[in-house]
């Protein structure tokens, strides 16, 4: 029915004795004046090549981890109470459908603290997920949360330090730092620095399956596949995540990996294949039912 509310995004993908669902927290309107390192025309270009309008949509997604032994784990929590439209802040429906509650959380792995990552953390000042310890990248907290970093902050950036500060508060007593390698067990923390510097992935390997969830590596994907160089304006350190961005591509095409990512559009879970000068994104084949 037009003007309904859309369905909660929620995907079950079984990776060996785990079970990886995608979570889709909604999607944010974006411009191509965001993108950076490439001509505004290509980027245009590659978006029209792609099927897409010159007015991008970056699709927001978030991951939950379930099996025996392990505590409803979730990587990221979405906008939540940080959400600026109405089109985003959508994962706590979805964790509903796929029959999590708040309270049954164990973990929550922070990819990075950008508000759409870390925004649903908290809402009126309170944790959302009471049981849950939060586990994040050392880096990331030197970064965002000292005050010293706060007060040199620019004025139009302030914004992404406060909410990063809000949203991990009441967390203060059950947050877990690390510096990459394994956070809890089959899962392994993964650098990706440069779009912020503590930025980083989650590699979950059960038996003899994988899966690399790439977080920010992408955020336009008909242009940033075709061509890595593209950036985007809130890039921490843009030639940093270049270099990261390739990087993680090439070694992605080169092993075959399984991939999932923040910015891919739902259900996110593919391959990456070399094209050309770039890369293309292979969608994996879903078969509902098994």
């Amino acid at each position: 029915m037009a003007g309904s509310k859309p369905l909660p995004g929620v995907l079950r993908w079984n990776l060996g004795d785990l079970t990886v669902t995608a979570l889709n927290d909604g999607w944010m309107q974006a411009s191509l004046d965001l993108v950076t390192g490439i001509d505004k025309d290509e980027a245009a270009r590659l978006q029209r090549a792609g099927f897409r309008t010159e007015q991008p949509k970056i699709t927001l997604n978030a991951f939950l981890i379930t099996g025996a032994g392990l505590k409803p784990t979730l990587v990221d929590t979405g906008y939540g109470a940080l959400a600026p439209t109405e089109t985003v802040g959508r994962l706590g429906a979805a964790l509903a459908t796929a029959g999590i509650k708040p309270e049954d959380v164990g973990t929550v792995l922070l990819t990075h603290l950008h508000p759409d990552h870390c925004g649903g953390l908290t809402e009126d000042g309170k944790a959302v997920y009471p049981n849950a310890e939060i586990v994040v990248h050392s880096d990331e907290v030197a970064h965002w949360l000292p005050d010293e970093a706060l007060a040199k902050a620019p004025e139009g950036a302030k914004a992404y330090f406060e909410g990063a500060r809000n949203s991990v508060a009441p967390y203060a007593d059950r947050m877990r730092e690390h510096r990459g390698g394994e956070v809890l067990p089959g899962i392994e923390a993964v650098p990706l620095p440069g779009h912020t510097p503590g930025h980083c992935g989650f590699r979950i390997t059960s038996g003899a399956e994988s899966l690399l969830i790439w977080t920010d590596v992408v955020h336009l994907p008909t242009i940033q596949f075709k061509n890595p160089d593209a950036g985007v304006g809130f890039d921490v350190d843009g030639d940093q995540a270049r270099a990261t961005r390739k990087r993680i591509m090439e070694q992605a095409a080169a092993e075959r990996s399984f991939i999932a990512g923040c910015h891919l559009e739902f259900p996110a879970f593919g391959y990456v294949d070399r094209e050309g000068a770039g890369y293309r994104f292979v969608p994996a084949l879903w078969v509902g039912g098994e």
